[in-house]
């Protein structure tokens, strides 16, 4: 069954053929604007000390010590719900819930308090084996048709400590053998078929967490996929592809846009509009793939590299320099198929009859080539950058 908030492209196809260009710009722009404020609320408990806040940064994609960081410490400083918007989609709000250990209310009541039915999911953290109470709010949560996931979190101290502590450490066994005795546990108190995800909030990339995050991306609503999808950090080189692939999706409502738009009988309309759709596209594009100053700021404080050395492997002046109107005429003007596209659809409006619907269709071909171009500049910065951070090599 399709999902009721799905993109109709019907709707423009029947507007346009009812020469109603100004609904069909309106039906473009409410796609793309509900692509960036679909709310996504995650909610994040557990006991004190379980690593609530830090995962909350972590999925945040800032450090610890960052302004605007959930305050993290040995006791626990989580008392009230407590928002966190993502720093670059402030539609995705992760919530720091007081652990239900550390609050007066009985389980149904603390949902109550917390406010459960804005939440699309929950997440429960433990750092060592879940308790009780975790099991009475599984319990709650899916007594109230909401989907909830358990983490079991600081599995880099876990394997720290079995590696002291034993004389013939295996990695791949004691993962599964944590794993097992959460999931035995969860059993033994009742919890049927329990998701248990083992990660270390300082290093996503490891363990279950790219696991974790396609079990959330395949069981949300097809509408809110990509909310997490673009604010969700680099984890994995696939991430990156799926960003690209969803971005990549979406071009066709700018160009479409910018179609439209070229439609206006006004000489240098059209490309001072496309100029503008560029820029904020182009600047969307960069944040989503953690490109931008602040981004990769936070990326430096985690990773065993300097921001400089970040830097030095992107190659794209879309990443290097801030975005303009300028840097975007610069790199066109570099592409002799951009330029000839933008002087023809300019000659275009001068053709009778036809030179209106030409110069639609010149436009829409050069927005969708530009954006396409921008978007493989970017998508390649972001796997080097990820590979730098890593300490692998950064050829593409």
């Amino acid at each position: 069954m399709d999902d009721p908030h799905d993109f109709n492209d019907e709707e423009i196809r029947e507007a346009l053929q009812n020469n109603n260009q100004a609904l069909a710009v309106a039906k473009i722009q409410e796609h793309l604007d509900r692509e960036k404020t679909i709310p996504l609320n995650i909610a994040v408990t557990g006991e004190s000390g379980s690593g609530k806040s830090t995962f909350v940064n972590a999925l945040r994609g800032i450090d610890n010590r960052d302004e605007g960081a959930a305050p993290t410490g040995s006791v626990e400083t989580t008392t009230e719900v407590k928002p966190y918007p993502h720093p670059n989609y402030p539609n995705v709000t992760l919530w720091d819930l007081p652990g239900i250990g550390t609050t007066n209310f009985p389980a149904a009541e603390y949902m109550e308090h917390v406010g459960f039915e804005k939440f699309d999911f929950f997440i429960i953290i433990s750092a060592d084996r879940f308790r009780e109470n975790d099991v009475k709010l599984s319990k709650e949560i899916q007594r109230m048709k909401k989907k909830f996931y358990f983490v079991r979190s600081k599995i880099d101290h876990s394997l720290s400590d079995g590696k002291r502590s034993q004389r013939e450490f295996n990695e791949i066994n004691t993962l599964k053998q944590i794993r097992d005795n959460c999931i035995q546990g969860l059993q033994k108190q009742g919890v049927e078929s329990p998701q248990v995800f083992l990660v270390s909030s300082f290093d996503l990339h490891l363990f279950d967490f790219p696991l974790f995050e396609e079990t959330l991306e395949r069981e949300l609503p097809a509408h809110k996929r990509n909310a997490l999808l673009f604010a969700m950090p680099n984890i994995s080189q696939e991430l990156i592809n799926k960003k690209k692939e969803a971005l990549q999706a979406t071009i066709k409502y700018h160009a479409s846009f910018s179609a439209l738009i070229a439609f206006a009988p006004i000489p240098g309309l059209s490309i001072a509009a496309d100029l503008t759709l560029l820029v904020d596209t182009v600047q969307m594009y960069k944040s989503t793939f953690g490109l931008d100053h602040k981004s990769l700021q936070s990326l430096a404080l985690s990773a065993p590299v300097s921001l400089e050395d970040l830097r030095a492997v992107m190659t794209s002046p879309l990443a290097l320099q801030e975005i303009s109107k300028d840097l975007i005429i610069k790199l066109l003007l570099m592409s002799a198929a951009a330029v000839a596209l933008m002087a023809a659809e300019e000659g275009s409006r001068y053709i009778p009859v036809f030179g209106i619907p030409l110069a639609m269709g010149l436009s829409f071909t050069s927005t969708y080539s530009a954006l396409s171009t921008f978007l493989n500049m970017l998508a390649d910065d972001a796997q080097r950058v990820f590979k730098r951070a890593l300490g692998l090599n950064t050829s593409v």
